[in-house]
């Protein structure tokens, strides 16, 4: 019974998410604050006319199936949420990549763009949020950035700032949920997910890249990424690539997609494929080129163009199916089902042994 009602579930999964995962290239998603559109309001019963496939004649038929249209309407009625931090030194090309993703100008340098920034001092967090709609499919995009990060000569601890913000994050979730009169809908700023940008040096990974990836993975889905892949020769990229594998094994580093939470065989056989090219070597462009009559995202050298979504020139694409078109809903309940719960059970644990600790003392000081 348990198979079969999780053989349902991911029917209603694919189902739900197939608009998403099948969209084209162009147009390129919209960035606005416009009223839902007409795609996606409820459409009113209507009796079936002559020709149309009907179940009158088949007696067993109850209409379960029709669940899974009811759940395209809920979900495209009240649109999806995806909350993306992006960390790295400066110079690797985080906003240009996030451009490149979403083909909309999102990152928070594209909007607000200040070209006498300097290196702050101390690490700042820096959000930005869109409202991107695609072919009737609305998503409220919010980037998290963190400027400073790994820019100084003394990096310790400059890992904090941001695991302070997470946790911040789960807490104001939490606080939500406790409210005796808590919204129907609580407001996600909830980070789910981190793309962790690793410098193309070809060798090895830096005691900052280590220390940063082995804390916030307890706290956080991880996708660590080789920036500026292009950069490398293929067979350097693979052994750089194999080295990044060893080293995150090695020091017990579990990025996204966590072996331990695959729910079944089938799941297993996917995320092991996607194991296998951890860390994805990309490359981020917003300029278009023509190519052989094509139009392409890529970067022009005097070598040829670079295409940014032909995977025989990077990895780009598999990190853009794997954040957008396939496992999108999956980073978001891990971070719900596992990160934030944990977070969650750890505060009550916390609040419930600070309440018996004072009820204690007040007892005590009654009996004395």
């Amino acid at each position: 019974m348990r198979k079969s009602c999780c053989c349902k579930h991911k029917q209603a999964h694919l189902a739900l998410w197939s608009c998403v995962a099948n969209v084209p290239s162009h147009p390129q998603p919209s960035l606005s604050h416009s009223n839902m559109s007409e795609s996606a309001k409820p459409h009113h019963l209507t009796p079936q006319g002559k020709g149309e496939k009907t179940h009158g004649s088949d007696f067993s038929y109850v209409g379960i199936d029709a669940i899974l249209e009811q759940m395209r309407r809920k979900a495209m009625k009240q649109g999806f949420e995806l909350n993306i931090m992006v960390v790295g030194q400066s110079g690797l090309g985080k906003s240009t990549l996030m451009n490149t993703l979403f083909k909309s100008k999102v990152s928070r340098k594209s909007v607000q763009p200040n070209p006498e920034e300097r290196i702050p001092k101390t690490i700042e967090i820096k959000s930005i949020s869109h409202d991107i709609e695609e072919k009737g499919v609305r998503m409220k995009l919010t980037v998290i950035d963190t400027p400073g990060f790994g820019d100084q000569i003394n990096n310790e601890n400059c890992w904090q700032p941001i695991m302070k913000f997470i946790n911040d994050q789960y807490e104001a979730y939490l606080q939500e949920e406790v409210n005796i009169n808590r919204k129907k809908r609580i407001p996600d700023s909830r980070v789910h997910c981190c793309i962790y940008f690793i410098p193309p040096t070809g060798h090895c990974l830096r005691p900052l890249d280590v220390e940063f990836m082995r804390r916030l993975s307890k706290v956080v889905n991880i996708v660590p990424v080789i920036a500026k892949a292009d950069t490398l020769t293929l067979e350097e990229r693979d052994d750089f690539k194999e080295t990044i594998r060893e080293e995150l094994r090695a020091n017990g580093i579990d990025v996204y997609p966590q072996k331990e939470f695959d729910e079944d065989a089938d799941d297993r056989k996917i995320n092991d494929k996607i194991r296998e090219m951890i860390p994805f070597a990309v490359v981020g462009s917003d300029q278009e080129y023509q190519v052989n009559g094509k139009k392409i995202l890529g970067r022009k050298t005097k070598w040829g163009t670079i295409e940014v979504e032909n995977i025989a020139h990077c990895e780009f694409a598999y990190l853009r199916d794997l954040l957008i078109r396939t496992h999108m809903e999956n980073i978001k309940d891990i971070t719900g089902s596992i990160h934030y719960e944990t977070y969650r059970v750890r505060r009550l644990n916390e609040s419930n042994g600070h309440f018996v600790s004072r009820w204690g003392l007040s007892r005590r000081g009654e009996l004395a």
